[in-house]
């Protein structure tokens, strides 16, 4: 009996491992981070304390157009990453509509091991995936943004009685902006990861190392970058 050539395996054990630990990494990642004990001492946390003292003072102050103008540069960040998202699967869908020309491509670079056209179509629709879980992220950050905003025209007039209420709508305003920017977060950790999945064109033990790469970018950025320490320092 032949050997099977390797257009006939459509997923090799290596494979089946480097999607398991790059699912558990993608989607893992965001839960451990979001538990309190971690949330508190990562830069999301530090960021989310400078965003209740913006709120604050935004309350306090007669004049908010400042920081309608500063949230309005937040929003426009999120719609621009929106934006690439949808570019970007438009891109991969037709990448799929002339996979074989595409594969044949990209299997004549060295280093890189030929898979099967289905093997082949499923790290697309990885990929597709990805950017679709980023595009609804960003969409409804922006949109978070915009209820924001809202909320900031909301806040009550700084007049003598007034200063426990203000207060406290500053409160309920800096974490809705906090749930814009978490969802923000989580899409940009998206783009992290999608660069990962890109490795798995060329080798499975490439998408290995590459979802530990990020994974370590990720949480020196989160937990022990210098942006943290600063945001920490008072």
């Amino acid at each position: 009996m032949s050997s099977p050539l390797p257009n006939d395996i459509v997923i090799t054990s290596l494979d089946a491992c480097a999607i398991a630990l790059y699912l558990v990494c993608f989607l893992g990642y965001g839960y451990v981070a979001a538990l309190p004990s971690l949330e508190r001492r990562s830069i999301s946390g530090a960021v989310q304390r400078q965003r209740e003292r913006w709120m604050q003072n935004m309350a306090l102050r007669d004049v908010r157009i400042v920081d309608a103008h500063l949230l309005g540069g937040l929003a426009q960040g999120n719609a621009f990453f929106a934006s690439t998202s949808a570019i970007i699967i438009g891109g991969l869908a037709a990448m799929l509509g002339s996979g074989e020309k595409v594969q044949s491509l990209l299997e004549r670079l060295p280093a890189v091991l030929p898979s099967s056209p289905v093997l082949f179509e499923l790290k697309v629709l990885l990929l597709m995936a990805i950017f679709v879980f980023a595009f609804f992220k960003f969409a409804w950050a922006f949109r978070l943004s915009h209820y924001t905003a809202i909320m900031i025209g909301a806040t009550p007039i700084l007049e003598p009685g007034t200063r426990d209420a203000c207060l406290s709508h500053s409160q309920r305003t800096a974490r809705l902006i906090g749930l814009a920017a978490n969802h923000a977060n989580t899409g940009l950790r998206a783009f992290y990861y999608a660069i990962a999945a890109m490795a798995w064109f060329f080798h499975p033990a490439a998408l290995i190392v590459a979802t530990a790469w990020v994974l370590i970018i990720l949480i020196r950025r989160d937990y022990f970058s210098r942006s943290r320490r600063l945001m920490l320092e008072e």
